[in-house]
């Protein structure tokens, strides 16, 4: 019997790490840098104005206001200089919010800001190991329409369109609803923790079961998940109070406005549907792409600074480099030791990544495949290897 747990010291322990996390190589590396460019120039191009928060922030900042929200997904440490805990964001919305409170406070309003980068998460999601993620997203801060919930689902299926991915949906919900509902139901509190557990893994046998009162207008929603016409339709007949009944118009104002603004955009509607990060107050989105199960991105109204009406959209990049088409590799270019200087410099210009040999060799052609080149530079020429 032989122990294959790698020694200390050796190249396979040096590689091993933490579950979780992972090196990204090439050119899955370039692609997802150039993805997330992409995806920054849709952003810029509506107005959206690039700001970069730290990765590390105090605890006490990090965690206050829509940051307490995430505290449970926080990897905390302590600042050896000052001897005070701080987290490593798990989100970047929070810290958007805190940037627009404090240090652009007094910038006019609506206020755009766009970000991107990586995050770390204490667990991986459902469909997904990975606890360090990329992001990419806008904030729209200032605004309480429908017409900026819309502003956020257009500008990412233009960003998405971007990148390729393929058939798109945005799954419009409102977390706020089934809550309030039970809420106003005045259900026993030993019937509120599996009905929300029922609601969850879409159980209507079980919503039937803990619904109490409740149990036929939340089965009727449960099964009108699906197409935006079909949902809002069971929303309308709905007997609501009048609280839920105004959930419900925002949510039938937000579709009317999106269609407006990005018509043929394919949405559907899960009125019950609850999960996402905890600041979420309002109408909030999910995207995903037909055939694939994992989120692409998810979005919704907030409150920025504990006041300020806001609401944004995050897209993970991993998960939409892996929806969108696989981006074509740039050609390697084999350049000799002597090759002259501005063809080269033209080359790249075409496209070629030049590859330039500091030492002389037999074989050009096996020198090239060596590096993994698809070209020779010949007589000033590229030619296919």
């Amino acid at each position: 019997m032989t122990d294959d747990t790698p020694e200390i010291g050796t190249a396979s322990s040096q590689a091993l790490l933490p579950a979780g996390l992972r090196d990204l190589l090439p050119p899955d590396a370039e692609n997802e840098a150039l993805g997330i460019e992409a995806l920054m120039g849709v952003f810029a191009s509506h107005g959206y104005e690039r700001v970069k928060p730290p990765l590390l922030e105090f605890e006490d900042s990090l965690l206050s206001g829509s940051g307490a929200a995430v505290a449970e997904q926080t990897f905390r440490l302590m600042d050896p200089d000052t001897h005070r805990m701080m987290g490593l964001r798990p989100d970047m919305t929070p810290q958007v919010a805190r940037i627009a409170a404090t240090r652009l406070v007094n910038a006019p309003r609506p206020l755009r800001l766009s970000y991107a980068g990586a995050c770390v998460q204490l667990h991986g999601g459902s469909l997904s190991s990975d606890r360090q993620v990329s992001q990419a997203g806008i904030e729209l801060i200032g605004p309480e329409s429908p017409e900026a919930d819309a502003e956020m689902v257009a500008v990412g299926a233009e960003a998405l369109a971007v990148l390729g991915v393929p058939r798109v949906s945005f799954d419009l919900t409102l977390p706020p609803l089934a809550p309030a509902l039970i809420e106003e139901a005045g259900l026993p509190a030993a019937d509120r923790a599996p009905l929300l557990r029922a609601l969850d893994r879409k159980d209507a046998a079980a919503v039937t079961r803990h619904g109490g009162p409740l149990a036929h207008v939340l089965t009727d929603l449960l099964l009108a998940a699906g197409p935006a016409a079909r949902a809002l339709d069971v929303l309308r007949r709905a007997p609501l109070s009048a609280a839920a009944r105004m959930l419900s118009d925002r949510l039938e104002a937000t579709v009317a406005a999106i269609e407006a603004r990005a018509p043929g955009l394919r949405l559907t509607i899960d009125p019950i549907e609850f999960r996402g990060w905890r600041y979420h107050i309002g109408v909030c989105v999910t995207v995903y792409a037909a055939g694939r199960h994992e989120e692409l991105g998810r979005g919704g109204r907030y409150l920025s600074g504990g006041n300020e009406p806001a609401c944004g959209l995050t897209l993970r990049t991993e998960a939409l480099l892996r929806a969108a088409p696989a981006r074509a590799p740039r050609p390697r270019l084999l350049l000799p030791p002597d090759a002259d200087a501005e063809t080269a410099r033209r080359l790249r210009a075409e496209g070629y990544a030049t590859v330039l040999a500091l030492s002389p060799f037999v074989d050009d052609r096996v020198e090239a495949l060596r590096l993994g080149c698809t070209h020779i530079l010949r007589r000033g020429v590229a030619e296919p290897v």
